[in-house]
């Protein structure tokens, strides 16, 4: 079942340009492993990063920098959660999550959507409010 979606969109040009007066930025907000990436990729992942906030539907006690955005065999995009962010999912009961990026047109952008395993309970489709 959907326990949330987050969805954040970052203009390319600000953000190169934040990093750019504040570099130490790059270490407050991505794992080491992230940080080697091209400024339109770090601002896609900066993105993914506030819509799992979003997602949580909490912005207290979490980090930016535990939330690491990480590709599987193939390319796609995954997150891998730590710290406050990981304890406040698994307070929710959120056991997957779904990510999209993309970065055009001088903006990146993000979709995120955090599931938990609980399943809907089929309800009758209700009446349309149509006299038979």
């Amino acid at each position: 079942m959907i326990a949330g979606i987050g969805v954040d969109i970052v203009d390319l040009e600000r953000f190169d340009r934040a990093v750019s007066r504040t570099p130490r930025l790059l270490t407050r907000l991505f794992a080491e492993s992230e940080r080697h990436l091209p400024m339109h990729s770090l601002a896609a992942r900066f993105a993914a990063k506030e819509a799992v906030i979003k997602a949580l539907g909490r912005g207290d006690g979490v980090a930016a920098i535990d939330i690491v955005v990480v590709s599987d065999e193939h390319g796609n995009p995954d997150l891998q959660l730590y710290g406050a962010v990981a304890k406040a999912a698994a307070a929710r009961g959120i056991r997957r999550w779904h990510l999209t990026m993309t970065h055009d047109a001088g903006v990146a952008c993000a979709f995120v959507v955090a599931e938990t395993l609980d399943t809907i309970e089929q309800t009758p489709a209700r009446d349309s409010g149509q006299a038979s």
